[in-house]
């Protein structure tokens, strides 16, 4: 029987509870993920450790990355499937760098992956963050060392240290306490005369980020959790944004969200959500006419 033709005999989460789900991990993500896995799906997570994820790239840039982050995401599945007896799998990958639409901020970008071997089902969800410690700077006194450090959240947030931007001849991580981080500044200072230092955006060292990587988990479970109204498979979420939100002064669209587009990547059937944010006018302020 295909999974289109049981979709009319079972609910969305019967797709899912009592599955055990993959989770190929070095850094600690499944402290945020398997908490929302049993509670929302009644699914048991499982650490695979048979695979060094650090092989597909590091932040740090010893190994370079050479996937994209979905993609990325989407080969730690198929490893995870590989490396288990499980036929389902969780991953997450992110990146950072300048946000795409704010100048001068900094942003965290996620995205989370599940797929589902037994029902071919494959559902993806990305979350921008501008919640992110994301940052690094040149430093030639300890003043200055612990200036950043203080910025950037440490101890309880992680950093790296090397001699200069990009280099990774010598890369010093886990100084996860002062007397640490000012020892090995200390050696590094004193061979070159100046140290980068740099935050550790591995989820295990970023309570920030993973904070980020449990938004999208949870967001991402909600769209599993939609059911399409045709066909009635899992997965009926939005693909994107439409603007337009009329101004309340002048009534001209502006840039603010007028409805999103929900779709269905099986039978793709797809309906528009308006005023999602539960705003019918925008607030001239925002208005391109009324505020150019």
């Amino acid at each position: 029987m295909t999974v289109l033709a049981m979709s009319t005999q079972f609910s969305v989460h019967q797709f899912f509870e009592g599955r055990r789900i993959a989770l190929l991990t070095k850094h600690g993500k499944e402290s945020v993920m398997a908490p929302l896995l049993k509670e929302k799906l009644g699914m048991e997570l499982e650490v695979v450790t048979g695979f060094d994820t650090d092989l597909l790239g590091t932040f740090s840039g010893e190994i370079e990355r050479e996937l994209d982050p979905l993609s990325a995401a989407k080969r730690k599945c198929e490893l995870a499937l590989q490396f288990s007896d499980c036929d389902i799998a969780i991953a997450s990958e992110g990146s950072f760098g300048p946000h795409p639409h704010i100048p001068f901020a900094s942003c965290d970008e996620e995205w989370v992956v599940i797929m589902d071997q037994k029902n071919n089902f494959l559902f993806i969800e990305r979350e921008w963050s501008l919640e992110t410690n994301f940052s690094g700077r040149v430093v030639s006194t300890e003043e200055e060392l612990m200036e950043f450090a203080q910025k950037a959240q440490f101890p309880s947030h992680g950093l790296i240290l090397r001699k200069e931007q990009g280099k990774n001849s010598l890369v010093i991580k886990g100084a996860n306490t002062p007397v640490l981080l000012k020892s090995h500044f200390h050696y590094l200072n004193e061979k070159w005369g100046k140290v980068f230092v740099e935050t550790d955006m591995r989820a295990h060292c970023n309570p920030t980020r993973m904070n980020v990587i449990q938004r999208t988990t949870e967001k991402l479970i909600q769209k599993m959790l939609s059911a399409c109204p045709r066909c009635k498979l899992p997965g009926f979420g939005v693909v994107s944004a439409s603007p337009g939100l009329p101004c309340s002064l002048c009534e001209a669209p502006t840039n603010s969200v007028l409805y999103l587009v929900k779709n269905c990547q099986f039978c793709n059937y797809s309906d528009k959500l308006y005023y999602p944010h539960n705003k019918r006018t925008e607030d001239p302020m925002f208005c391109d006419q009324c505020n150019p």
